[in-house]
């Protein structure tokens, strides 16, 4: 994948398809250890040791629609490229745990992409019965979104309302804007 966000958007979909109701996804640029690390964490149904084994074969997927499932070992292909690597921790019942690291500075490494789109997508598509807790660091300074917090503010008003959905683009274009321009200052 071109873009670390494609990766990111597997890993809520894998989220999704695992039946979870709340995902956290963390994003931490720490250019002075020059280390990228991106962290999903999820309240789905969870793999017991040996599907998580199996999880890394890119010959092996619970998808119905494909033979082969090549999120999870693209990530970690991507992620050991760049002298990094991933964790998969899981519990069943209990939800999993992905996390990859990268050398943020290694020519091999993808940019981290359109995430305002990766995470419009994954907020408006069809699941409506899950939230989204997410924070971007980058040196300190931190920009995020909790839609408890939003929804609970709504009511009965949907994130996929178009007005609501214009906010939500504004509120994460506004909020990139200002964690990246602290980074050129």
């Amino acid at each position: 994948m071109r873009e670390l966000s494609h990766h990111v958007l597997d890993l809520l979909e894998n989220s999704l398809a695992a039946g979870a109701t709340l995902v956290t996804l963390r994003i931490d640029e720490d250019t002075e250890k020059d280390l990228l690390v991106i962290e999903v964490q999820d309240d789905g149904r969870g793999m017991d040791a040996e599907m998580q084994k199996r999880a890394l074969d890119p010959f092996f997927t619970t998808r119905t629609t494909r033979h082969v499932g090549l999120g999870l070992p693209l990530l970690m292909a991507a992620a050991e490229r760049c002298d990094g690597g991933l964790e998969l921790e899981s519990d069943v019942g209990k939800g999993t745990r992905v996390k990859a690291w990268f050398v943020w500075e290694h020519i091999d490494r993808a940019p981290l992409g359109d995430m305002i789109g990766t995470l419009l997508g994954a907020l408006l598509a069809s699941h409506s019965n899950w939230d989204l807790v997410f924070a971007h660091r980058v040196d300190g300074d931190t920009f995020g979104l909790d839609t408890r917090e939003l929804r609970e503010t709504l009511g009965d008003v949907p994130l996929s309302h178009p007005a609501v959905r214009q906010w939500l683009e504004e509120y994460l274009q506004q909020g990139y804007a200002e964690l990246y321009a602290k980074q050129r200052a």
